[in-house]
C-alpha cells in the first residue's frame, strides 16, 4: 500500500477562496468517478461555501467536551474506516481540542496519507511556522496555530489561491467573509490594505521558491548541469571593494531590460578568520542590492572562481557580472585572476560581463580585515629563492664570474637571504642562510670541495654571515606579524565603530545584524537564543543561515549575553582573538532585540491610546451632540401628544418643523459618523467619471439657509474627473462649515477656476478664521476650533470632506481669506474631454445669490 498524495490550496489571508476551491476540486473528482468524501470542512457561515457542500458526502465528526463546552473535530478513525480515495480536510494548521487523537490536524492528515488516502487541504501563508515572526511584524498578531513548513513543502501539489487586497476587502465589506458585527473591526485592523499586500507578497514569494525547488530537484535527479534560462538571473560577484556599487548598478540596468529578471549579489569569503572586505562597504553594497530589488548572498570558499561558478550554476543563473581586476600589471605573473578564470571556465551557458570602473589597475592594497600575513604565493617564492637562489648563485660564481673573494661572495649570498626573507618570511630565510653557509664552505672556503674550514678568519666570517641572515629574517617576520596585527586591529576598530554608529542611528533590524555577524566571521548560520529561566528550554529569538542550532551547546561558537541569552554560531571554531569582536556583536544583538520589543509595545500603546481617544470623542458626541436634537424631537412629540393643551395650527406646524429640523440634524451627524468609519476602514471606492461642476455644486447647497451662499461657476470650466456623490458630500460639508462660522450679514462665496490641468473650488467665508498652527488640526476627526454659534456637530465634517477628496486624488487645504476669514481650497483633476479654458474673464455665466 503506497502513501497517499497531498494537495494544498495556499492563500494569503482568510476569505480568498481556499475552501471554495477545495470543494470545487471535490466536485470535479466526483464527476470523474473518484470516491471523494469530506473529512472536515468549516464553512464559517459563508453561504456560497455552504452551498458547495451539497452533493458531497460528509463523514460524521467526533464530539468532544472541553471545559464544559461541546466541540466537534475530524474523526480520524471514521475516515480510516470509510477509506475514501480522496478526503477533503480543511484548515491544515488547526489545533485540535484537548483529548483528540492528535494535537494538530496536520498530524491527522499524516495518518490518512500513511494509510494510502489522498488528501486535499487548505492553509494560509501566515500559519507557516517559519513566517510567524514576519507575519507578527506586519499584522501585529501572533499566529498561535502553525504548521511546520516541511509538512507543506512535502505536498505533491501546492496551488496558490490569489486575490487582490481591494477585491478581498470588497468581499469583506459585502459580508461574504465575516458577520456584519465583525466587518468594521476586521477592515480597520487585520484586513488593512498594507497588511493584505504584504501577506500576498509573502505567499507569492513562498510559492515561487517552491517552484524553484521543484526545478532544482528535477535538474538534480536528471543530472542537468547546464543553465535553463527560464528567466534571467544575473549574479554579481563582489569583492567588498569600492567598485561593488558600480557593478550592482550595472547589473540592475541589465535586469531592467527584461521582465522578471533577478539580481543575486554574492560575496565569497575565505574560511580563515575575519573576512577580507570592509564590513561597512559590504553593508552599503548589501543595502544597495536590496533597494534595487535583488538579494545578497554570502558564500565561503577558498577557490574563488570555482565557488562563484558553483553558486551561479546552483541558482540557475544566466549571466555573471564581474569588475575589471584592481591588480597592477606586474601582479599578473601570479595568475590570470578571477575574472579571466571565470570567463574561461563558465562554458557556453553562462555569459560573463567584465565591467570597467575607476579602481581598475590601482592595486588591491592590503586586506582590511584578514590582516597582512604573507600570502601563499609569497611563501612559495620565498622558499624558491631561499633554497634555489644559493644554488643558482653558486653555479654562477663557479662557472661564470671571476674570483671575487670570500667577502664579496658572502655579501652576494647575504643578499639572496634578505630577498628570501622579504618574500617568504623567517623560515625561507633560515633555509637560505643554512644552504648558503654550506655552499660557501664547500665551494668558496679553502680547502675547496670539503666541508672544513682551514682559516679561523673564514669561520668567523661564516658565523657572522649566518647571524646577519637570521637577524634580517627575524626582523622581516616580526614586521609581517606587526603589520598583520595592525591590520586586524584596524578591521576590529572599523567593525566596532560601525556597530557604535548603528546604535546612534537607531537601526533596529535584528536579522540584518545577525547577517553581518555571519559575513564578518564567515559562518554558516547565526542564532540569537534566549530562555525565561535557568531550567527553561531555549528558544530562537532570531536566526539567519541554514540549519541554525537550538541550544548553545550544539553551536561551534557561543557567546553568552547575560544569564538567559546567547549568540550561537555554526560553521567553524573561532580563534580566541575573534571573540572580542563577537562579544560586541552579541551585546548589540541583545540591545536591538530589546529595542524591537519596546518599539512593538510602544506601537501597541499608541494604537490603544488613539482608539481610546476616538472612543472618548465618540462617547462625548453621542452623549451631547446626538442627545440635543433627540431632546428637541422628544419635547415636540410630547407636546403634540398632550391632551390638555389645544395647539393651534401655527403651533403644530412650528413643532413639526422642529421635529423635522432635529431629524435632519441627527441624519447629518449619523451620516458623518458612518462616512468617517468608512474612511478609516478604507472601504470608500470612488466611481470616477467626467462631470461638470455646475451639476454638483448647486445640489450640495440644499441644506444651507437661503441667501447665505454666492455661486461663481463659469461655463468655460473644463469637466472634472470625480465621483459625483463623494464630491457633493464633500462640498456640502465644507459649505455648511463655512456658513456656520460666517457672520449673520455675510455670505459665503463658492467660486471655481482653472490652474493648468487642475480645477480649484474655493469656499470663502468672513468668519473669525483659523491660525496657521491649527489649519491642519481642523481636518482631524472630532476636532472643532472655537465655538459654533449656529448649530453643533461632532467635528467630523471637514475630516470626512478631506477623506472623500483625497479618495478622488484631489486635495483640500485651508488658507486665510484676505481681510479676515478662512478659505477652503478644493483641487480636482480636470478631465481630458474638454480643454481647460484660459483666464476667466469678467463675464460670468453663472453668478448670483443661491436661494
Amino acid at each position: 500500500m503506497g502513501r497517499g498524495k497531498l494537495r494544498i490550496y495556499l492563500g494569503a489571508a482568510p476569505g480568498v477562496g481556499k475552501t471554495y476551491a477545495m470543494l470545487s476540486e471535490g466536485h470535479r473528482r466526483i464527476e470523474r468517478g473518484t470516491d471523494c468524501a469530506v473529512g472536515f470542512v468549516e464553512h464559517h457561515g459563508r453561504p456560497r461555501t455552504e452551498v458547495m457542500l451539497h452533493g458531497l458526502e460528509q463523514i460524521a465528526r467526533k464530539e468532544l467536551t472541553y471545559r464544559g463546552a461541546a466541540f466537534t473535530e475530524m474523526d480520524v478513525d471514521a475516515v480510516l474506516a470509510r477509506r475514501p480515495e480522496v478526503a477533503l480536510v480543511d484548515e491544515l494548521a488547526h489545533t485540535n481540542v484537548p483529548g483528540s487523537r492528535n494535537a494538530k490536524r496536520w498530524q491527522d492528515v499524516e495518518e490518512l496519507l500513511a494509510a494510502g488516502i489522498d488528501v486535499v487541504s487548505t492553509v494560509n501563508i501566515q500559519h507557516l511556522e517559519s513566517l510567524g515572526d514576519v507575519v507578527e511584524s506586519i499584522t501585529g498578531v501572533r499566529q498561535r496555530e502553525t504548521v511546520p513548513d516541511e509538512v507543506v513543502r512535502r505536498a505533491d501539489q501546492i496551488e496558490l489561491v490569489d486575490m487582490s487586497p481591494e477585491a478581498l476587502r470588497r468581499r469583506m465589506a459585502h459580508g461574504n467573509i465575516y458577520k456584519p458585527d465583525r466587518i468594521d473591526a476586521s477592515l480597520s485592523n487585520y484586513f488593512r490594505p498594507g497588511n493584505l499586500t504584504a501577506l500576498r507578497e509573502l505567499a507569492l514569494l513562498w510559492v515561487a521558491d517552491r517552484v524553484d525547488e521543484y526545478l532544482q530537484q528535477y535538474r538534480g535527479e536528471h543530472n542537468i548541469r547546464s543553465t535553463w534560462q527560464a528567466r534571467e538571473r544575473i549574479v554579481v560577484g563582489l569583492t567588498g571593494g569600492p567598485e561593488g556599487r558600480t557593478l550592482v548598478r550595472r547589473a540592475a540596468r541589465m535586469a531592467a531590460k527584461g521582465s522578471g529578471s533577478e539580481i543575486l549579489a554574492v560575496y565569497i569569503a575565505r574560511s580563515d578568520g575575519l573576512t577580507a572586505a570592509s564590513p561597512k562597504e559590504l553593508a552599503l553594497q548589501r543595502t544597495l542590492v536590496e533597494d534595487l530589488g535583488g538579494t545578497f548572498h554570502h558564500v565561503i570558499g577558498d577557490d574563488i572562481p570555482a565557488a562563484l561558478l558553483e553558486f551561479a550554476r546552483g541558482v540557475n543563473a544566466t549571466q555573471i557580472v564581474l569588475g575589471s581586476s584592481r591588480r597592477k600589471t606586474w601582479q599578473y605573473i601570479f595568475g590570470p585572476g578571477v575574472g579571466m578564470t571565470v570567463a574561461r571556465e563558465s562554458g557556453p551557458d553562462l555569459d560573463v560581463h567584465i565591467v570597467t570602473h575607476e579602481e581598475v589597475a590601482k592595486g588591491r592594497g592590503l586586506p582590511v580585515a584578514r590582516g597582512a600575513r604573507l600570502g601563499r604565493s609569497r611563501i612559495i617564492w620565498g622558499w624558491l629563492i631561499g633554497v634555489g637562489g644559493p644554488a643558482v648563485l653558486s653555479l654562477a660564481l663557479t662557472h661564470v664570474a671571476t674570483d671575487l673573494g670570500l667577502a664579496n661572495d658572502m655579501l652576494l649570498f647575504l643578499s639572496v637571504t634578505v630577498a628570501a626573507a622579504l618574500a617568504g618570511g623567517l623560515l625561507p630565510a633560515l633555509a637560505s642562510a643554512a644552504v648558503g653557509s654550506l655552499l660557501l664552505n664547500y665551494y668558496f672556503t679553502p680547502p675547496l670541495h670539503l666541508f672544513t674550514v682551514a682559516d679561523p678568519k673564514n669561520i668567523v666570517a661564516i658565523v657572522i654571515f649566518v647571524g646577519v641572515a637570521v637577524s634580517v629574517a627575524s626582523v622581516v617576520d616580526l614586521a609581517a606579524r606587526r603589520t598583520h596585527q595592525a591590520a586586524r586591529l584596524r578591521a576590529e576598530s572599523e567593525i566596532l565603530s560601525f556597530l557604535a554608529g548603528s546604535v546612534l542611528r537607531g537601526e533596529s533590524s535584528l536579522d540584518a545584524l545577525l547577517d553581518r555577524v555571519r559575513e564578518t566571521f564567515a559562518m554558516d548560520s547565526v542564532a540569537l537564543l534566549e530562555r525565561a529561566g535557568d531550567v527553561e528550554p531555549w528558544t530562537r529569538a532570531a536566526s539567519v543561515g541554514p540549519h541554525p542550532v537550538e541550544r548553545p551547546e550544539d553551536a561551534d561558537v557561543d557567546m553568552p549575553v547575560g544569564d538567559h541569552m546567547a549568540l550561537a554560531l555554526s560553521g567553524r571554531v573561532l580563534p580566541a582573538e575573534d571573540r572580542r569582536v563577537l562579544a560586541a556583536f552579541a551585546a548589540q544583538a541583545a540591545v536591538v532585540l530589546d529595542r524591537q520589543r519596546l518599539q512593538s509595545e510602544a506601537d501597541q500603546a499608541r494604537t490603544l491610546a488613539e482608539g481610546n481617544r476616538i472612543r472618548t470623542a465618540l462617547l462625548a458626541a453621542v452623549s451631547h451632540d446626538l442627545r440635543t436634537p433627540l431632546a428637541g424631537i422628544k419635547a415636540s412629540v410630547s407636546s403634540l401628544r398632550s391632551d390638555d393643551v389645544a395647539w393651534s395650527e401655527e403651533d403644530q406646524a412650528e413643532l413639526l418643523a422642529g421635529i423635522e429640523e432635529g431629524a435632519d440634524r441627527l441624519d447629518h451627524l449619523v451620516g458623518n459618523l458612518l462616512d468617517m468609519s468608512r474612511l478609516q476602514t478604507g472601504t470608500v471606492t470612488p466611481l470616477m467619471r467626467e462631470i461638470d461642476l455646475d451639476e454638483v455644486v448647486p445640489m450640495a447647497l440644499v441644506g444651507v439657509p437661503d441667501g447665505s451662499v454666492d455661486l461663481d461657476i463659469p461655463e468655460s470650466l473644463p469637466m472634472v474627473t470625480v465621483d459625483k456623490g463623494l464630491l457633493e458630500r464633500a462640498v456640502a460639508n465644507i459649505v455648511e462649515n463655512a456658513v456656520k462660522y460666517s457672520p449673520e450679514d455675510e455670505t459665503v462665496l463658492v467660486a471655481a477656476s482653472t490652474l493648468g490641468d487642475r480645477v480649484e473650488v474655493r469656499v470663502v467665508d468672513r468668519g473669525p478664521g483659523v491660525p496657521d498652527t491649527a489649519k491642519d488640526r481642523i481636518f482631524a476627526p472630532f476636532q472643532r476650533y472655537g465655538d459654533a454659534p449656529r448649530g453643533a456637530g461632532v467635528g467630523l465634517g471637514l475630516a470626512v470632506a478631506r477623506g472623500f477628496v483625497e479618495a478622488m486624488s484631489g486635495t483640500l487645504t485651508a488658507e486665510d481669506t484676505p481681510g479676515g476669514g478662512l478659505t477652503m481650497v478644493l483641487t480636482l483633476t480636470a478631465a481630458t474631454g474638454r480643454p481647460p479654458a484660459g483666464p476667466i474673464s469678467s463675464a460670468i455665466a453663472q453668478r448670483g445669490r443661491y436661494a
